[in-house]
Protein backbone atom coordinates (compact mmCIF):
# COMPACT_ATOMS: atom_id res chain seq x y z
CA UNK A 1 0.00 0.00 0.00
CA UNK A 2 1.61 3.72 -0.92
CA UNK A 3 1.00 6.62 1.51
CA UNK A 4 1.47 10.37 1.19
CA UNK A 5 4.00 11.88 2.72
CA UNK A 6 3.62 15.27 3.63
CA UNK A 7 6.54 17.64 4.25
CA UNK A 8 7.96 20.64 4.70
CA UNK A 9 9.73 22.67 1.94
CA UNK A 10 11.50 25.84 2.08
CA UNK A 11 8.33 27.49 0.72
CA UNK A 12 5.28 26.03 2.19
CA UNK A 13 4.59 22.64 2.09
CA UNK A 14 4.44 19.44 -0.21
CA UNK A 15 3.54 15.98 -0.84
CA UNK A 16 5.36 12.81 -2.04
CA UNK A 17 3.84 9.92 -2.94
CA UNK A 18 5.56 6.80 -2.11
CA UNK A 19 5.37 3.48 -3.36
CA UNK A 20 4.77 0.15 -1.33
CA UNK A 21 8.77 -0.47 -1.25
CA UNK A 22 9.34 3.37 -0.43
CA UNK A 23 10.19 4.29 -4.15
CA UNK A 24 8.83 7.97 -4.92
CA UNK A 25 6.54 7.68 -7.56
CA UNK A 26 5.20 11.47 -7.70
CA UNK A 27 5.90 14.75 -6.49
CA UNK A 28 3.45 17.35 -5.88
CA UNK A 29 4.10 21.38 -5.92
CA UNK A 30 4.62 23.52 -3.17
CA UNK A 31 1.71 25.04 -1.02
CA UNK A 32 1.00 27.38 1.17
CA UNK A 33 -0.66 25.85 3.96
CA UNK A 34 -1.29 22.18 5.00
CA UNK A 35 -4.97 22.87 4.14
CA UNK A 36 -4.27 23.60 0.23
CA UNK A 37 -1.28 20.66 0.84
CA UNK A 38 -4.35 18.13 1.73
CA UNK A 39 -6.56 18.97 -0.72
CA UNK A 40 -4.05 18.35 -3.66
CA UNK A 41 -3.85 14.67 -1.73
CA UNK A 42 -7.54 14.08 -2.38
CA UNK A 43 -7.31 15.42 -5.81
CA UNK A 44 -5.06 13.15 -6.84
CA UNK A 45 -6.52 10.43 -5.14
CA UNK A 46 -9.40 11.67 -6.78
CA UNK A 47 -8.81 12.35 -10.68
CA UNK A 48 -5.63 9.79 -10.79
CA UNK A 49 -8.52 7.06 -10.64
CA UNK A 50 -10.67 8.07 -14.20
CA UNK A 51 -7.49 10.28 -15.60
CA UNK A 52 -7.35 8.97 -19.46
CA UNK A 53 -3.17 9.26 -20.71
CA UNK A 54 -2.48 11.91 -23.37
CA UNK A 55 1.03 10.67 -25.07
CA UNK A 56 2.44 14.07 -26.31
CA UNK A 57 5.29 11.33 -27.48
CA UNK A 58 3.55 10.92 -30.86
CA UNK A 59 2.73 13.23 -33.56
CA UNK A 60 -0.41 14.12 -33.86
CA UNK A 61 -1.17 12.42 -30.78
CA UNK A 62 -5.32 12.80 -29.94
CA UNK A 63 -5.75 15.54 -27.01
CA UNK A 64 -7.45 14.37 -23.89
CA UNK A 65 -10.24 16.40 -21.72
CA UNK A 66 -8.63 17.34 -18.22
CA UNK A 67 -8.23 15.48 -15.54
CA UNK A 68 -5.38 13.87 -17.73
CA UNK A 69 -2.32 12.04 -17.27
CA UNK A 70 0.29 13.73 -19.91
CA UNK A 71 3.01 11.47 -21.09
CA UNK A 72 5.75 13.64 -22.65
CA UNK A 73 9.31 14.07 -23.29
CA UNK A 74 12.03 16.40 -21.40
CA UNK A 75 14.55 18.33 -22.79
CA UNK A 76 16.85 15.61 -21.25
CA UNK A 77 14.78 12.99 -23.71
CA UNK A 78 13.21 10.87 -20.83
CA UNK A 79 9.31 10.60 -20.93
CA UNK A 80 8.03 11.84 -17.92
CA UNK A 81 4.54 12.36 -16.68
CA UNK A 82 2.51 15.25 -14.92
CA UNK A 83 -0.79 14.54 -13.67
CA UNK A 84 -3.39 17.52 -14.53
CA UNK A 85 -6.78 18.25 -12.62
CA UNK A 86 -10.12 19.33 -14.09
CA UNK A 87 -8.89 22.98 -13.89
CA UNK A 88 -5.88 22.36 -15.86
CA UNK A 89 -3.39 22.92 -12.89
CA UNK A 90 -0.78 20.54 -12.06
CA UNK A 91 -1.09 18.28 -9.00
CA UNK A 92 1.35 15.83 -9.54
CA UNK A 93 4.86 15.01 -11.41
CA UNK A 94 6.49 11.87 -11.98
CA UNK A 95 10.33 10.97 -12.27
CA UNK A 96 12.25 10.60 -15.74
CA UNK A 97 12.21 7.15 -17.32
CA UNK A 98 13.99 5.72 -20.15
CA UNK A 99 11.02 4.63 -22.11
CA UNK A 100 7.51 5.28 -22.72
CA UNK A 101 6.00 1.55 -21.07
CA UNK A 102 8.09 2.41 -17.98
CA UNK A 103 6.22 5.94 -17.56
CA UNK A 104 2.82 4.33 -18.76
CA UNK A 105 3.85 1.34 -15.78
CA UNK A 106 4.62 4.32 -13.07
CA UNK A 107 0.85 5.77 -14.36
CA UNK A 108 -0.38 2.76 -13.62
CA UNK A 109 1.46 2.79 -9.94
CA UNK A 110 0.37 5.76 -9.08
CA UNK A 111 -3.45 4.72 -9.87
CA UNK A 112 -2.97 1.90 -7.35
CA UNK A 113 -0.88 3.42 -4.51
CA UNK A 114 -3.26 6.54 -4.07
CA UNK A 115 -6.45 4.49 -4.06
CA UNK A 116 -5.32 3.09 -0.97
CA UNK A 117 -2.70 5.40 -0.16
CA UNK A 118 -2.54 6.33 3.73
CA UNK A 119 -1.60 9.78 4.60
CA UNK A 120 1.26 10.17 6.94
CA UNK A 121 2.53 13.61 8.07
CA UNK A 122 6.20 14.59 8.79
CA UNK A 123 6.13 18.54 9.26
Amino acid sequence: MGKFVVSQAKTGIKFNLKASNGQIIATSQVYKSLKSCLAGVQSVITNSAVAPVEDQTVEGFKAEKCPKFEVYTDKAGETRFRLKAKNGQIIATGEGYKSLKSCLNGIESIRKNAAAGEVVQDL
